[in-house]
């Protein structure tokens, strides 16, 4: 059986599930999808793959990655799963109740994206999503500097998230035409997804922007905060490059551009300036990471080190 029948054979049936609804409400430029149908939640038949999939074809030996896949679905998972950690302490916390619901569902998705690349990066050596997201030490984790920045006040976090869903989008859209079969599977339904996470925090940018003077401040501050971290998103290097040329991963590089233009026009409505600041170093797919990840780590593997195996 091929890559290609093997997705497509672990593919599973569509599911009725309440989702977001529609995901194209003010977001212009490439990839809008106007699909009211296309939600957060939604599965879709032949495109789309579940974590419990890919674990299963994982064990049967029907999927299996290649180094230099792992290591790149290794990336992107905890890129993923450190982002919704980071997400999740706005339950209970956000400004008004719509807010901690809509910020607990994108936690929720991007809990799902890392369940989903975690779940195909262990089939390389036999490691589970468990073993990989609680087990692993700080400098094992692959995530780039953004994700782990602290939330601080909500621009800080939208500012963050605003970011993270135009590279996310730009990354997932062009995963969906990945040579492996898995990848592309897994970035058919995120990147509908991320779509709606896009819209999100660019109304959120623009209504902060445009409201007090003190919203205004706190936003242009937010964007400062982030800002340094942003260029280590879109830095080739040798891994990139070799599965660049391979079709399975595109060159961080080329999504600048679009990430450029689309969030520019945002900004532009918002009458902000893209921030003037030095970028930061940015180790983090190195295992080189800011003093603010292993207080993350230490919160969210203390149960499962301490309770090993433990299921409910």
């Amino acid at each position: 059986m091929s890559t290609a029948e093997t997705a497509a054979a672990a593919a599973p049936a569509e599911t009725d599930t309440v989702g977001h609804g529609d995901i194209s409400v003010g977001v212009s430029g490439a990839g809008a999808s106007g699909d009211g149908a296309a939600s957060a939640t939604r599965i879709t038949p032949g495109n789309a793959l579940r974590p419990e999939d890919i674990a299963l074809a994982v064990s049967r030996g029907a999927a299996k990655p290649s180094d230099d896949v792992a290591e790149f679905a290794l990336r992107v998972g905890d890129d993923a799963l450190i982002l919704a950690q980071r997400l999740g302490h706005w339950i209970s916390r956000a400004p008004e109740l719509e807010e901690d619901i809509a910020l607990g569902n994108i936690a929720l998705d991007q809990l799902g994206h890392a369940r989903s690349f975690l779940s195909y990066a262990g089939g390389l050596d036999g490691r589970s999503e468990d073993d990989l997201a609680y087990f692993r030490r700080e400098h094992e984790f692959r995530s780039a500097e953004l994700f782990e920045q602290p939330n601080g006040d909500f621009a800080v976090t939208i500012a963050r998230q605003f970011v993270v869903s135009y590279y996310q989008f730009e990354l997932y859209r062009r995963l969906t035409s990945s040579t492996d079969a898995t990848l592309a599977g897994i970035a058919a339904k995120a990147v509908k997804e991320v779509d709606y996470h896009r819209d999100h925090s660019a109304q959120w940018v623009l209504r902060l922007a445009q409201g007090t003077d003190e919203s205004r401040e706190k936003m242009i501050h937010g964007f400062k905060v982030i800002w340094p971290y942003v260029d280590e998103l879109f830095r080739d290097d040798e891994l990139t490059g070799r599965l660049s040329e391979a079709g399975a991963a595109p060159q961080p590089s080329s999504l600048r551009e679009d990430f450029d233009r689309l969030t520019g026009e945002v900004l532009a409505e918002a009458e902000l300036e893209v921030p003037h600041v030095q970028p930061a170093p940015g180790g983090g797919r190195r295992g080189l990471h800011s003093e603010h990840l292993g207080y993350l780590l230490a919160e969210m593997q203390v149960l499962a080190r301490e309770y090993p195996g433990a299921s409910w």
